[in-house]
């Protein structure tokens, strides 16, 4: 083995969860500062079984995996259960958020403090760009089974995808 870890040296490692059905130019944007922040990121397509998404789980993961194959330092994975496991489980001591208005703010906060208190998983919030901060999966998908342009919302992979499986004009 070669690099940081070979010499010793522990890489900063964290995590983006979310459920990323699909995966938006906010996400990435999250993802993208992250990366540039940490040496690993890892990206947790979390499983929410009570849900039925557009997308299969592993069709998200090989989207993301696609649309951050650049990064260089991404990895990316499903998982089913409690965030602080899944932290523990790959000893990462950050979770990585970001933050589109004062209203996620109120619930990520208690879920950060929650988080902390269960394992000592620290949570950064980062500001989303200002260009993203209506995005969310849930507003792509409905725009584009109505047919509306979301090409400047999700990257060209994705925007793809959506036009395969989405009948247009609802």
């Amino acid at each position: 083995m070669t690099g940081p870890e070979s010499e010793g040296l522990t890489l900063r490692r964290a995590v983006c969860p979310g459920s990323f059905d699909p995966i938006t130019n906010g996400h990435l944007d999250i993802i993208a500062r992250a990366s540039k922040l940490y040496d690993v990121v890892h990206v947790a397509v979390m499983i929410n079984k009570s849900k039925k998404g557009l997308f299969e789980v592993d069709e998200r993961i090989e989207l993301i995996r696609r649309v951050t194959a650049d990064f260089g330092n991404v990895e990316v994975e499903a998982f089913h259960g409690l965030l602080v496991d899944f932290c523990k489980q790959r000893d990462i001591p950050a979770i990585v958020k970001g933050l589109r208005a004062v209203s996620d703010f109120d619930y990520e906060l208690q879920m950060a403090q929650m988080n902390n208190g269960l394992s000592g998983v620290e949570t950064l919030f980062v500001p989303t760009n200002p260009t993203y901060s209506f995005l969310s999966s849930s507003l792509v998908k409905e725009v584009a089974a109505w047919g509306g342009d979301v090409s400047h919302l999700v990257p060209e992979q994705v925007l793809a995808a959506l036009t395969e499986r989405l009948p247009q004009g609802g």
